[in-house]
């Protein structure tokens, strides 16, 4: 499966503006599956990923949560909660 992954302002910073992605989830593809993914690849991505981490996750540029169904060609961005004043 390819993915267009976007990483936006404090993730960003510690992982980079994003990539493109080959991968072959071992179960249903989803994007907690894909955060779970991630951040077994590196400790920066397990530190800006975790578990317990305010992460937002949209999928083709729609707000998702963790059961949300990826498919081939997604572009999955991952960004903290912003606030507005």
């Amino acid at each position: 499966m390819n993915l267009r992954l976007k990483y936006f302002a404090s993730l960003r910073e510690a992982l980079g503006s994003g990539e493109s992605l080959d991968w072959s989830p071992a179960g249903e593809a989803t994007a907690g599956a894909l955060r779970a993914w991630l951040r077994a690849r590196s400790p920066s991505h397990a530190e800006a990923l975790g578990p317990g981490r305010a992460v937002r996750v949209a999928v083709d540029q729609v707000l998702a949560g963790d059961d949300t169904v990826l498919r081939d060609g997604a572009e999955v961005a991952f960004f903290p909660p912003v606030t507005g004043g």
